[in-house]
């Protein structure tokens, strides 16, 4: 990420003049420019542009990122107190706005591949029986595709929610380009959902930190979102952004399919091409743009293969995991960016690094108890203890391996062992931890009392 692949998609569709003088468009809400807490002119326009293109019934231009629109959606939705229900490989921002709304989530277990630990989302059956168990939730979040390019029946589950007088939000963060082929998944609109947050810089081309939220049907309140939205973002909304957003929104409409259509060849020849490297293990799931590539055949952890590949060949990877590497693929990508990975990993596949045995860790897939609330935890006093002194205590942090930003422990849970070990093994190994104050993870934060 961002999608535009370091601009090079706005280089070969002719765009580079108005991305080299975007600066210019640094203005403010003055006559002429409208004003996106309350459009009425060019922004009401490019964004009902965006709602034609993406099919939905509004959508709302975000600069603060997917995080505000998540935000926005719950509380929106939710009062203090409420509960809702989530699928626990939830982003971040999911916990923060249970922190800030004072709302009670209900975790569904997802699912995990073992042979390479990346999660694969949730069960359909899963989030039914949840539902079923908490028929006082408000709302379902849940996220649809997954970092790794998992997805699932929703439609079944917006379904089942809607019967059960619930509404259903879906962290699309990662499919804002699902509507550009009919060979990738349905997009979350397609299948029903209420409210549709995309990260548009993820994998189309706009710029980091701008995002859309589309809504569609008669569930949600749409005035009350409106005024979230502009409690949770900033007054003077950059302009920079929002242009950026109306440029990835022409380019989807305009030239998307076909873009998308190469790529999709892109993919399927880089595959052919590397099948034969009985090294390389490629996991390309539903969405076929994610490619997760295993380094275990080569003898290397992924965060290995992730250095080797950007400090010798200059390719940077989207995230490394213990076991391998993700590829996030976007209409922003060239054949000479395949190409290079493949000569990459043949190159890397010939060392010796082979006999090196890569041991197996158990990914911690046990949700926490949780004791307090976040927000109830984030106003408790704390205290700093040793790591492994802090096992059966309530943490008073987080501890979230980035990316992708997905918490195994959160503020009000119990601290278990298994979660301690393995964010120190990984992190021995070169796993980032963010959350947590002490970075060389020596010391963590508890609830006193």
């Amino acid at each position: 990420m961002p999608g535009h692949k370091l601009g090079k998609v706005y280089d070969k569709l002719g765009y580079s003049d108005i991305v080299k003088n975007i600066y210019k468009m640094d203005t403010t809400e003055i006559s002429g420019t409208d004003n996106l807490h309350s459009p009425e002119g060019i922004i009401k326009k490019s964004q009902e542009r965006a709602s034609r293109v993406f099919k939905s019934e509004y959508t709302y231009y975000l600069i603060n990122g997917s995080t505000c629109g998540i935000q926005g959606a719950i509380m929106a939705l939710c009062s203090p107190k409420d509960k809702l229900i989530v699928n626990r490989d939830c982003h971040q921002s999911v916990i923060n706005s249970c922190i800030l709304g004072d709302i009670e989530p209900v975790y569904i277990l997802p699912k995990i591949n073992n042979e390479i630990n990346i999660l694969e989302g949730v069960e359909v059956q899963e989030v039914l029986d949840t539902i079923d168990n908490n028929l006082d939730a408000k709302a379902v979040l849940v996220t649809y595709p997954t970092y790794y390019g998992k997805t699932y029946d929703l439609k079944k589950i917006c379904e089942y929610a809607h019967e059960k007088n619930m509404i259903v939000i879906v962290d699309e963060a990662h499919g804002s380009h699902l509507g550009l082929s009919d060979k990738l998944p349905k997009t979350a609109l397609d299948q029903d959902a209420d409210i549709v947050i995309q990260s548009t810089h993820k994998t189309l081309p706009s710029f980091t930190q701008s995002s859309m939220i589309h809504i569609q049907g008669n569930r949600v309140d749409k005035d009350k979102l409106e005024t979230m939205l502009r409690i949770i973002e900033s007054s003077s909304p950059s302009y920079v952004l929002m242009s950026s957003l109306e440029l990835a929104v022409d380019i989807y409409e305009t030239k998307g399919k076909e873009l998308m259509e190469d790529l999709l060849l892109n993919i399927d020849r880089f595959k052919e091409d590397i099948k034969n490297n009985e090294s390389i293990d490629i996991y390309n799931d539903n969405d076929k743009t994610k490619v997760f590539i295993s380094s275990k055949g080569l003898g290397l952890t992924g965060y290995e293969l992730e250095t080797t590949l950007r400090e010798t060949y200059n390719i940077q990877v989207e995230l490394a995991n213990y076991y391998g590497v993700l590829l996030i693929c976007t209409i922003g990508n060239n054949s000479d960016d395949f190409n290079m990975m493949k000569d990459a990993l043949n190159n890397i596949s010939k060392k010796s690094y082979k006999e090196k045995f890569i041991e197996h860790i158990e990914y911690p897939m046990t949700i926490p108890v949780k004791v307090l609330s976040p927000r109830e935890a984030f106003y408790k006093p704390k205290k700093s203890v040793k790591i492994y002194e802090s096992i059966g205590k309530i943490c008073g942090e987080y501890i979230i391996p980035y990316p992708p930003g997905i918490s195994l422990l959160s503020p009000g849970e119990v601290i278990t062992k298994e979660v301690i070990d393995y964010i120190l093994l990984c992190n021995k190994k070169g796993m980032n931890v963010s959350g947590i104050k002490d970075s060389n993870l020596e010391f963590i934060e508890i609830i006193v009392d």
